[in-house]
């Protein structure tokens, strides 16, 4: 028993170590401030931290970046299913922005719904934290392919 929590527990850091160096390749994330939260097999979680630079004219967070982090999260929790030797783009998405996005912070919670072999079905919940309370704001649906990955 031991043994396999332990081989899990290495298991789960490593795929943490997986998705954040990837995450941290990216710019755009980067650019927004947002930062990598919880990593589990098939469930990524992305943070966005309020910043004036995010907004759109009624000061709420922008739709752009609010469709921004639940891209990455998604597309980031199918990579942690996605095939040995291969990597992730999104082909499509549709998302309903489901409140207006005002708080400290964003969290996009991105899980899987079905693997093939292929394309993969996420879900994306966006959720804006304020003062403790947390309320939905987006929801998305994603398809996600999975390509070999060229750049090792």
């Amino acid at each position: 028993m031991t043994l396999s929590r332990t081989a899990d527990t290495l298991d789960a850091a490593a795929l943490r170590d997986r998705i954040q160096t990837l995450f941290d390749r990216s710019g755009l994330m980067r650019h927004l401030g947002a930062r990598l939260g919880e990593v589990a097999p098939g469930r990524v979680h992305v943070h966005l931290p309020f910043a004036p630079t995010l907004t759109q004219h009624l000061g709420l967070f922008h739709a752009g970046a609010t469709s921004t982090i639940a891209d990455a999260a998604g597309g980031f929790a199918a990579m942690t299913q996605a095939p040995d030797g291969h990597t992730v783009l999104s082909v499509e998405f549709k998302i309903n922005l489901l409140a207006p996005a005002r708080g400290e912070s964003l969290e996009a919670i991105g899980q899987v719904i079905r693997t093939g072999r292929t394309l993969t079905i996420v879900q994306v919940d966006v959720h804006a934290l304020n003062a403790g309370k947390t309320t939905p704001v987006a929801l998305m649906q994603q398809t996600i392919i999975n390509v070999p990955d060229r750049t090792s």
